[in-house]
């Protein structure tokens, strides 16, 4: 089978598809013909080796897809081959086929194509974690989502309006924050200009933001909650823009605001009931319509390197998706 192989952590331009050994199905285990894999601003960051945790090399990146099940192994009964699946592992996707534990997949709801499916669980699992469960996110609140035309930053829009808060969408060019506002941002700003927190207070009242959705990091994330309102809480969800900022303690202390940290990886052991009661609410989300993911581009598997250009340039509008099999 074809696959992405990652021989030693390095720029995507020296990273190569190879042809690889077709995995065997191992017990409770389901086997996947990969039809489309999402990438995210994390994917590139393990192919280079900067990410907190290293992946073991040779490693196949991708952890985000969806397809079809081709086998299954011993000790799955509530799978069979044929069927249409959604899953998230920890690397692997980016090949023809995956294979993975039975509980990493769950079933594409009908009307749901391979792309959307590819593009749903890391970036809305995140949104929904970090603004339903961790910042307690309420009604008639205001939201600001840095980084708002990405893959999670768009997810954190559509949450954060299904959770009923007026969100107010940061982006960096107007192509983005045009894109914010189809996808019902209810006002947007532009962060890389320097009075642009003078137009947040006013777009607010003075209010401030009480929930900060941050995967950007940097010089903007301290500007940011400079801007928080009283009791506000600022989500750490990444550092996209490169740097981990350093917050002055006395801005907490000023604003009696919160900092929040969201570690997808992590949720598996240190909170499964809290898990499955996401990912339980977000598949019926899903399977409503309710919530639809951006997708925008999408390449061929022998065109993954300008996937992972896209992202890394923070040039791609929503998900990139790379799709692999019709």
């Amino acid at each position: 089978m074809k696959a992405v192989v990652v021989d030693d952590y390095a720029a995507i331009d020296q990273v190569a598809l190879k042809q690889i050994a077709r995995p065997t199905v191992t017990p409770g285990s389901v086997r996947v013909r990969v039809q489309a894999v999402g990438i995210g601003f994390v994917d590139g960051l393990k192919v280079q080796g900067r990410y907190q945790t290293k992946d073991p090399l040779p490693f196949i990146p991708g952890t985000e897809f969806a397809g079809v099940i081709d086998a299954v192994g011993d000790g799955v009964a509530n799978y069979a081959a044929g069927q249409t699946v959604m899953g998230i592992a920890r690397s692997g996707a980016l090949a023809e086929y995956i294979v993975v534990p039975a509980e990493a997949v769950a079933p594409l709801p009908d009307g749901v194509s391979p792309e959307e499916g590819a593009s749903f669980r890391a970036n809305y699992l995140t949104a929904y974690y970090a603004l339903a469960e961790r910042a307690k996110l309420q009604r008639d609140e205001i939201l600001l989502v840095l980084g708002a035309a990405g893959g999670v930053g768009t997810a954190a829009i559509q949450i954060g309006k299904l959770l009923g808060a007026r969100v107010i969408a940061g982006a960096s060019t107007a192509q983005k924050r045009d894109f914010a506002l189809k996808l019902g941002a209810d006002a947007v700003i532009d962060y890389t200009q320097p009075d642009w927190r003078d137009t947040f207070k006013t777009l607010t009242g003075g209010h401030g933001a009480d929930v900060i959705f941050d995967p950007i990091g940097g010089p903007v994330a301290v500007e940011a909650f400079r801007s928080i309102a009283w009791n506000g809480r600022h989500i750490v969800v990444g550092f996209a823009a490169g740097s981990i900022p350093a917050l002055p303690f006395n801005l907490p202390l000023l604003k009696g605001g919160s900092l929040l940290g969201v570690d997808l990886a992590q949720l598996p052991r240190r909170e499964p009931d809290v898990l499955a009661r996401c990912t339980a609410e977000l598949s019926r989300l899903l399977a409503s319509g309710a919530l639809k993911p951006a997708i925008v581009s999408a390449f061929a598997l022998e065109d993954f390197r300008a996937a992972f250009t896209a992202l890394a340039g923070r040039d791609a509008l929503g998900k990139v998706v790379v799709r692999i099999a019709p």
